[in-house]
């Protein structure tokens, strides 16, 4: 009986020990941020990417709870979107919106999945949805005109965007020299 209770004590530090440490994976996972984000890095780099993601997944999964798990699924869904792996972002940007909803960045991953959708996936009537969704959930947020925008040029070639963007600078010129015509006519 005495043998047990002394090695309850031991046992625990020895679990305690063996987990993982909160300081010590924010500072893994600070140091892999800087490397990556390095003012020398010309380029994203594939392995310090897919090692960086790695060590959010860990945190996220060892540290559900904990005040840095929402930024570190941001970040995450932020790395795999600029990484080009579409799935894994909309999957981090759907969790931090669902676990989130009411913090300001849920609005940005909304209209991020929306972009996603849109560019990696080229799912465009999923990419539509979630826009106008965007835009009546937060008619007000800084990306609802980029929201709108995508709308009116999803599935959009850059030559048709550019011929669009043509005439309307040509109609905006002949409305503007009627108008000068008519002024004009007005003073005589």
């Amino acid at each position: 009986m005495k043998a047990n209770i002394l090695l309850l004590p031991l046992l625990l530090i020895t679990m305690i020990s063996c987990g993982p440490s909160r300081s010590k994976e924010i500072g893994r996972i600070n140091a892999a941020e800087s490397r990556l984000f390095s003012p020398k890095a010309t380029s994203m780099d594939k392995e310090a990417t897919d090692s960086l993601l790695a060590l959010y997944s860990y945190f996220i999964k060892d540290f559900p709870a904990d005040s840095m798990t929402q930024k570190f699924i941001f970040k995450a869904g932020s790395l795999y979107m600029n990484s080009g792996n579409g799935k894994a972002a909309i999957e981090m940007f759907d969790k931090y919106r669902f676990a989130y909803p009411n913090d300001p960045r849920a609005a940005i991953c909304l209209f991020f999945t929306a972009y996603v959708y849109e560019n990696l996936m080229k799912n465009l009537d999923k990419a539509q949805e979630l826009y106008i969704l965007f835009i009546e959930k937060y008619p007000r947020n800084d990306f609802a005109d980029d929201a709108q925008n995508a709308l009116n040029n999803l599935g959009k070639t850059p030559d048709q965007m550019v011929r669009e963007f043509e005439q309307r600078k040509l109609a905006d010129s002949a409305r503007a020299a009627d108008s000068l015509k008519k002024a004009g006519r007005k003073r005589r």
